[in-house]
């Protein structure tokens, strides 16, 4: 019975290829090394002696004492890679980096059709492959359901049985691909055994009786907001011009992102006249800010030209 992943050869003309998509029940599609694909009746091609799957040939023969210098518990990973000879098909190969032997088997899922497509001995530290699929139709394809019983002849406490249900999305291939030692190739790594989250019941209920801490909130600036450095800071006599000009500026942006908050239609910033730095560096500001609707000089009969109003947008 032919699937995705084998290496079959056309009966009646020298092509070679795999096949990459199960059409239906008397048709294949088969990607040559060119390629493309081709649908080809089954009736019409035979296998390629030497390049069946895997999973037709996995070792089940029960091995001898495993003796490791640290017993490894955890580490069942799906390593999904491209063929070396059609990217298009992504093989699948279970990793075991425990100590455990593993009676694995994989069952396959789609519109209430189940398929049985591994079953057989996974050796620890070791890795076969146990499926293939065409990688450019992920959307298709079926549910996997991975079960797994873990055998030591060593002195070891009997660990509860592996049973997953997985539905792979295109965010789990979404990552870089990495190095994967056990089959020598770039891929993703899907980890199997990752331990169930454990919710501590007593910590939970305590969630609910604590208060929560308020967030600081933001005071409504008044309408007037004098930026002379004496009205900021006490210690202003031992500071630099550079220190002053950015203690004005922070004391400004800080007011003008309250003023925003709180809705207010305008405020005036008190500036000064003095060399006009700080004003142009504000008037800098607030000519591109998006909730500026437009600033002018405030009340000149009392401030001269030292002092701006701003005007938000409603």
């Amino acid at each position: 019975m032919f699937k995705i992943g084998d290496y079959v050869r056309f009966i009646d003309e020298k092509r070679e290829g795999y096949i990459t998509k199960i059409i239906d029940d008397l048709t294949v599609g088969v990607t040559d090394t060119d390629g493309f694909e081709i649908p080809v009746a089954k009736s019409n091609l035979t296998y390629v002696h030497g390049h069946h799957s895997n999973a037709d040939t996995a070792n089940n023969a029960m091995p001898a004492t495993q003796v490791d210098e640290k017993f490894v518990e955890d580490g069942i990973y799906l390593a999904v890679a491209e063929d070396n000879k059609a990217s298009v098909v992504a093989n699948f190969t279970l990793v075991n980096r425990t100590s455990y032997q593993l009676l694995l088997s994989l069952k396959t899922e789609k519109g209430g059709i189940y398929k049985g497509e591994f079953a057989g001995v996974v050796q620890p530290k070791s890795s076969v492959q146990v499926y293939t699929a065409n990688l450019g139709d992920l959307d298709n394809w079926p549910n996997f359901t991975f079960q797994a019983l873990f055998f030591t002849t060593g002195n070891v406490k009997p660990t509860t049985p592996l049973q997953l249900n997985k539905r792979f999305k295109s965010k789990d291939f979404s990552g870089a691909k990495n190095q994967i030692a056990e089959i020598n190739k770039y891929g993703w790594l899907i980890r199997l055994d990752e331990p169930a989250l454990v919710i501590d019941a007593q910590k939970l209920k305590e969630s609910f009786f604590n208060v929560k801490e308020e967030k600081p909130k933001v005071a409504k600036p008044a309408q007037e907001i004098d930026l002379h450095i004496e009205k900021l800071r006490d210690d202003h006599h031992f500071l630099s011009q550079s220190e002053i000009l950015n203690e004005q500026l922070s004391a400004f942006k800080k007011t003008l992102d309250a003023a925003i908050v709180h809705q207010m239609p305008s405020i005036v910033f008190i500036h000064g006249v003095g060399n006009g730095t700080l004003r142009d560096q504000i008037h800098k500001t607030i000519s591109k800010h998006p909730q500026v609707r437009t600033f002018m000089d405030a009340k000149k009969e009392k401030f001269g030209y030292g002092a701006t109003e701003v005007i938000f947008k409603v």
